[in-house]
């Protein structure tokens, strides 16, 4: 079935047609790095609420949890600091800042160990924010390249 300008749906002249419609492109992967920014400040807030939460020894962490090294105090203020960087890099994704590409990625790379060293106090919420560390980086790395100038 042929559109209304004649070219056959999928072909590259309704490809092209398509795109002559559009004021901008954008780059393969971008969404991806759109998500890792949303996502670096999900895991940023979630961890800067978590982190003042351990440190005013909330209730809602597991009694009696032995870290490997710390206290919950200390584990709150590493993780409420992180937080704040990766709250900051995921404002600098958006803004598509290189600088914000790699310190994402390495941010996101403490935190996902800073998460696993913090399960024994909340096991559920440290895997979780450990999964999107993960995404993060997988965005941020598979499609965070350089941005070419028009």
């Amino acid at each position: 079935m042929a559109s209304a300008q004649g070219a056959v749906p999928g072909t590259q002249a309704t490809r092209a047609a398509a795109r002559d419609t559009h004021d901008y492109e954008e780059a393969p992967g971008y969404g991806w790095v759109m998500f890792a920014g949303i996502m670096l400040m999900i895991a940023g807030t979630m961890n800067v609420i978590y982190g003042i939460a351990a440190i005013a020894d909330s209730s809602f962490y597991v009694a009696n949890t032995h870290f490997v090294f710390g206290a919950l105090k200390t584990w709150g203020w590493i993780v409420m600091l992180v937080g704040a960087v990766q709250v900051c890099a995921g404002v600098g994704v958006w803004m598509k800042a290189q600088w914000a590409r790699w310190t994402g990625v390495f941010i996101a790379a403490l935190n996902g160990m800073a998460q696993l060293a913090f399960i024994p106090a909340y096991p559920w919420l440290s895997l979780a924010i450990f999964a999107l560390d993960m995404l993060v980086i997988y965005g941020l790395v598979a499609y965070g390249g350089r941005l070419e100038e028009a």
